[in-house]
C-alpha cells in the first residue's frame, strides 16, 4: 500500500512528531508532503528513510499550491492520501480528488470546544472544515472526546474513526543516569524539585499559571518548560514580575526522538522532572500528560481526554487540578511533600502504545480502500483492544 501523508508543516509539534513516530510502525510505503516549514521533524523523517517533499506554500491563500500538490499525488500513484492539520486537510483532500485518489483519510489532531490548532472556532472555520470533510472517506479523531465534538459539528458518525495518539514506551523509560546528565546540562541542582511543563508556548496552554504557582512554592522548586512558541517572551516577562526568573528553565523545542537536534530530547527531559504539570483547560488528547505517565511521573492536569476516556484507576497518580495558580501551588506542594515515587508506568500509558495505534490506523486505511465503515469508529467510548 502506497500512502502519501500531507501535513501543514514539520516543525517540532505534537502532530508532527506523532506522524514521524507512526511512520516508524506503519506497514505501508509512506511518503510525506509538507506545505510549509520543513523543520526538524522533516530532517528526522529523512533520517528514517522517508521521502519528504516541501511544497513551498506561501500562505493560506496560495492557490497555486493546489495544482502543484495534485501533480505530486498523480505522479506518485498513491493508493491513499492521509492529511494532517487544518490547512493540509483542505488542500490535501482537494488535491487528492483532482488527482483521482478517492481513498482519503484525515486526522483531526487538535479540535477543542472553542478552538482548533489555536484558531477560534468561527462559523466560517467550521463551514470550510465540513465542506472539505465531505471530500474524504474517513476522519480520524485522536480521542473519543474529539470524535464526539466532530459528531456535534455535523460529521456523520459512520465517517468518524477513533485512533488515539501513541507513544513509544521504551523511549520514555526512566533512567537515573540520564536524569543526572540532563540536570547537569540544564544547570538544575540534583536536589531541586523540578516541575515540568511540555507543549507549545501559546496562550491556550496557560503556562503562566505554573509561573505564578512557582512563586508560591519554596526556593528549591524549579520549573522546566519544554517547547517553543509565540508566548515565550510573555512568559519570560511573567517570570520576572513573579521574581522567579532564576528558577525557570526554558528548554526550547525538543525532539521526541534522538538525532533531530543537539541537546537532550524530550524523554531525557522527562527523566529530569519530578512531576508533570499540564494547566491547559482545553485539550484534544493530552499527549504531554500520557508521556509524563510513561516516564513514571506523577501528573497534575487541568484537561486530558486521553485519561478522561479511560476507566477510573488507569492512572492513579494523575489528578485533575483547576487552571488556577493557587490550586496548582497546593497540588505541587503535595507532590513535593510526598517525596519521590518508584517511577512505575501505569496502565493508562500502556494503553496508548504506538504499535496499537498503528494497527488501528491500518484498519482505517483498509476500510477506506474497501469503501466500508471502519470497525473502530466510536465517538462515545474507547476502542477496545
Amino acid at each position: 500500500m502506497r500512502v502519501l501523508h500531507v501535513i501543514t508543516g514539520l516543525g517540532v509539534g505534537g502532530a508532527e512528531q506523532q506522524l514521524r513516530l507512526l511512520l516508524r510502525h506503519l506497514p505501508a510505503d509512506c511518503e510525506v508532503v509538507t506545505l510549509t516549514d520543513p523543520g526538524p521533524v522533516a530532517e528526522g523523517l529523512a533520517a528514517d528513510g522517508v521521502r519528504v517533499t516541501h511544497l513551498g506554500m506561501r500562505g493560506n491563500r496560495d492557490l497555486g499550491a493546489l495544482p502543484r500538490l495534485a501533480r505530486i499525488v498523480r505522479r506518485g500513484r498513491y493508493d491513499l492520501v492521509h492529511t494532517h492539520l487544518y490547512r493540509a486537510c483542505l488542500y490535501g483532500r482537494l488535491a487528492a480528488r483532482l488527482a483521482g485518489v478517492r481513498a482519503v483519510v484525515a486526522t483531526e489532531h487538535s479540535l477543542g470546544d472553542s478552538q482548533m490548532e489555536g484558531r477560534p472556532l468561527t462559523a466560517g472555520v467550521r463551514a470550510l472544515y465540513l465542506l472539505g470533510e465531505r471530500l474524504g472517506r474517513s476522519t480520524v479523531a485522536v480521542s473519543p472526546t474529539v470524535a464526539a465534538r466532530l459528531a456535534r459539528w455535523g460529521v456523520p458518525e459512520p465517517r468518524i474513526a477513533v485512533v488515539p495518539n501513541g507513544i513509544d514506551l521504551t523511549r520514555f523509560a526512566f533512567d537515573p543516569a540520564v536524569r543526572r546528565r540532563t540536570r547537569s546540562l540544564l544547570g538544575l541542582p540534583d536536589d531541586a524539585f523540578v516541575i515540568g511543563g511540555v507543549g507549545r508556548l501559546a496562550p491556550g496552554k496557560r503556562f503562566d499559571v505554573l509561573i505564578d504557582a512557582l512563586s508560591l512554592l519554596p526556593g528549591d522548586c524549579r520549573l522546566l518548560l519544554v517547547g517553543g512558541g509565540p508566548e515565550e517572551g510573555a512568559l519570560r516577562r511573567a517570570a520576572r514580575r513573579a521574581g522567579v526568573t532564576g528558577r525557570v528553565v526554558f528548554a526550547g523545542e525538543r525532539p521526541y526522538l534522538a538525532g533531530d537536534a543537539s541537546g537532550p530530547d524530550l524523554p531525557a527531559l522527562t527523566s529530569a522532572m519530578d512531576v508533570l504539570a499540564a494547566p491547559s483547560p482545553e485539550e484534544a488528547f493530552g499527549l504531554a500528560v500520557v508521556e509524563g505517565l510513561a516516564a513514571g511521573l506523577p501528573v497534575r492536569y487541568a484537561s486530558c481526554p486521553a485519561l478522561e476516556d479511560l476507566p477510573p484507576g488507569a492512572a492513579p497518580d494523575a489528578l485533575r487540578v483547576p487552571c488556577d495558580a493557587g490550586a496548582y501551588a497546593r497540588a505541587l506542594a503535595g507532590v513535593r511533600a510526598a517525596g519521590p515515587g518508584p517511577r512505575t508506568v501505569p496502565e493508562a500509558a500502556r494503553h496508548y502504545c504506538i504499535t496499537r495505534s498503528a494497527t488501528l490506523l491500518m484498519d482505517v486505511y483498509t476500510a477506506a480502500l474497501a469503501r466500508t465503515v471502519p470497525p473502530s469508529r466510536s465517538p462515545q467510548g474507547v476502542i477496545p483492544s
